[in-house]
């Protein structure tokens, strides 16, 4: 219970870091209607010639929620501006106002990022990377109890792969085992961090050059159309996923069992259910 409280603190504070500083009312900008921009009058001139560092007076979040436009995802509520549809798989679903929030100035320092990438770029970067590590988690967590673990040793343990939830296979596994993955997962970032180091402004979020735009074993040649299918077809896996792997990982957690041995469940006749008259109460 402990754990379970701890991750859900961390996901609350996680989302709360990207909040913008005036996005306060945001949440609730999104379901009226725009207002139209007040008149400038002599006050607002007085303003500007003081010097102020922002010429319009507002935060990007608030210039992206008064020119909202209807949401597609959500049709009773309003997507910011920055969610206009000319991003490949915008159906402009954004309750957190996260797209309206630039890049935070820990990002500035990366050599070839420094404001480069656009800030809707980045996100979807992160969007298609926490994707992709879900949907190997998600078949992390169904294919032990489908197709079987791999065989312990002395040296590791006889048992040391038996697990099959996931949760609790973490702390049942060798450390060199988890090392492993790590030291993996490591160099796959510090590849794309040099790709996008490379490109630039010219970064393609979530290219790791591999397919058809690098190494491509499988001999892959898509016109542009069906290229940009197949990016589409993958961002939906990416959220499906993601949503997928959180339902897998509460699962475990309040079952401690895995996947497979829970439908396997749901499929066993109770033995109550042999005897006649079994829908009837217990005594009559």
């Amino acid at each position: 219970m402990k754990f379970t409280t701890t991750v859900f603190a961390c996901l609350i504070g996680s989302a709360a870091a990207f909040q913008a500083p005036m996005m306060t009312n945001s949440f609730f900008n999104k379901f009226a209607k725009p207002k139209k921009a007040a008149k400038k009058g002599p006050a607002v001139a007085s303003k500007k010639a003081i010097g102020s560092n922002n010429p319009s007076g507002a935060s990007p979040s608030a210039k992206a929620w008064a020119n909202s436009i209807p949401s597609i995802a959500l049709p009773f509520a309003r997507a910011p501006a920055t969610l206009n549809g000319s991003m490949l798989g915008d159906v402009g679903f954004d309750p957190l106002g996260f797209s309206t929030t630039p890049i935070g100035p820990y990002f500035k320092g990366l050599e070839g990022r420094n404001g480069k990438i656009g800030d809707l770029a980045w996100y979807r970067e992160a969007e298609l990377i926490h994707g992709r590590i879900a949907m190997m988690a998600s078949v992390g967590f169904i294919a032990p109890g489908l197709f079987g673990t791999f065989p312990g040793n002395e040296w590791t343990g006889v048992d040391a792969y038996s697990n099959t939830n996931p949760l609790e296979a973490f702390g049942q596994v060798p450390g060199l085992a988890i090392l492993q993955i790590f030291l993996f997962a490591s160099f796959l970032e510090f590849k794309r961090i040099g790709i996008i180091k490379e490109e630039g402004a010219n970064y393609l979020p979530g290219d790791l050059r591999l397919g058809q735009n690098g190494w491509n074993p499988f001999g892959l040649n898509y016109n542009s159309k069906d290229y940009a299918e197949k990016q589409l077809q993958e961002l939906k896996h990416c959220r499906l996923a993601m949503i997928g792997v959180f339902g897998l990982w509460a699962q475990a957690q309040a079952s401690g069992v895995g996947v497979i041995d829970q439908i396997g469940g749901a499929f066993i006749a109770p033995e109550y259910a042999s005897k006649a008259g079994y829908f009837l109460p217990q005594g009559i």
